[in-house]
């Protein structure tokens, strides 16, 4: 059993939350004056790299570097409930609790690891793409005429990163799970949600213990530098392949359960509601299929031979194959896989050489399989919500 002392009294929320971006290890900002309000999100988000959804930053494709595999930290999308809260690691503790520990314990008695804790058992990292539920949102509209609630995201809220870590595992046999264990809810350290005048408290949302034990990762760190604040510093949960809620930013507590736990993120948002889907329809877990060109809608092209580029990428598994329609889709063909990840589930980048295009108006498609049978569809699934517009999404460009 661990030797880790209980929780100390006078530990306020699992961290010490500052004004000031100076404690974090490679902060670009100066503190903002005592008298201004802090930004939603901390990091640049000039135009020519996101979209500006206000708490929200959506990544351009038309500003992705085609020879780079991984998405920097500096270009990785943003997606808060509130705001980016600044953490020092000096006052950080990860609180871990609940009945479904070796040996039982309340909220109030919960196991407390700071991150050097953490950092001194085995280290482990792992590639992965990481995505919004909500990416490709706005596309239930403009393709299907579908009116959606949410975010509008296009299809930038995603990258794939190589994240350092502790494996979840590790860290629960440390510390003594139950035999009988059966779920985990992770809960962040950001402000409470508020909307419609209810407050939902943190964003937290549960997972099973076999995810737990499975690839799950508590990270500090991605690509090989500390987590900005924007997206988790100084300690995040990491759910491979599953949908972006799930890896909680700001990790500041983990109760184990024998039960079934619940919150607003699992019951109310991220499953699929509205007509035809049942009251009781599962929380969304495996992201879907999907893929982009690494253009801006209604980029110029010249009427001469090009080489087009994309990706592509699944929650379930690598992807298989990528076809490709240059004429608004009466005729595929395959496009060229040029590099994947071997053995984890990062995306698949791919390309396609057009040659001598005619002028005018087209709509370029592609559509992407994985290794677990899965493909692209013509048409995504409506749902109140907007969650996993999967479809082939149809791409124009203007030839001159």
């Amino acid at each position: 059993m661990t030797s880790i002392a209980p929780t100390r009294r006078g530990f306020l929320a699992g961290a010490a939350v500052i004004g000031g971006a100076a404690l974090v290890p490679g902060s670009l900002w100066p503190a903002a004056p005592a008298s201004a309000r802090p930004p939603l999100i901390l990091k640049p988000t000039p135009p020519e790299w996101f979209v500006d959804h206000g708490s929200n930053a959506e990544m351009l494709w038309s500003s992705v570097d085609r020879d780079a595999y991984l998405t920097p930290q500096s270009r990785l999308f943003v997606r808060n409930h509130t705001s980016t809260p600044v953490i020092s690691r000096a006052g950080y503790a990860l609180r871990v609790h609940g009945d479904g520990l070796a040996t039982a314990r309340t909220e109030g008695e919960a196991l407390t690891l700071t991150l050097d804790d953490l950092q001194r058992l085995p280290r482990h990292e792992l590639t992965a793409t990481h995505e919004c539920t909500g990416n490709g949102r706005r596309f239930f509209a403009e393709q299907q005429g579908q009116t959606v609630a949410g975010t509008p995201w296009a299809l930038g809220s995603v990258g794939t990163v190589r994240w350092q870590g502790v494996r979840l595992r590790d860290v629960l046999a440390h510390l003594g799970i139950a035999s009988d264990a059966v779920s985990v809810q992770a809960t962040g350290l950001d402000a409470p949600y508020v909307t419609g005048g209810v407050d939902h408290g943190r964003v937290r949302r549960p997972f099973p213990i076999a995810k737990a034990l499975d690839d799950a990762l508590l990270a500090w760190g991605m690509n090989g530098e500390d987590l900005l604040p924007d997206h988790g510093y100084p300690l995040r949960l990491v759910l491979p392949g599953w949908v972006g809620i799930a890896s909680i930013k700001w990790l500041g507590s983990l109760e184990v359960s024998r039960s079934e736990l619940t919150s607003p993120w699992n019951t109310q948002w991220y499953r699929m509601t509205g007509p035809g889907w049942p009251a009781d329809s599962p929380p969304l877990t495996v992201n879907p299929v999907r893929s982009s060109w690494e253009l801006a809608p209604g980029a110029r092209l010249p009427s001469r031979s090009v080489t087009l580029t994309g990706r592509s990428w699944s929650g379930a598994a690598r992807i298989a194959r990528v076809s490709v329609s240059l004429d608004d889709g009466r005729s595929w063909r395959p496009a060229v896989l040029d590099r994947r990840s071997r053995r984890d589930q990062g995306w698949t980048q791919w390309s396609v050489r057009w040659g001598n295009p005619r002028p005018g108006v087209h709509h370029l498609l592609a559509r992407a399989t994985d290794e677990a049978g899965r493909t692209q569809p013509l048409e995504a699934a409506v749902n109140s919500q907007g969650y996993f517009f999967d479809a082939v999404v149809r791409h124009p460009v203007e030839v001159a």
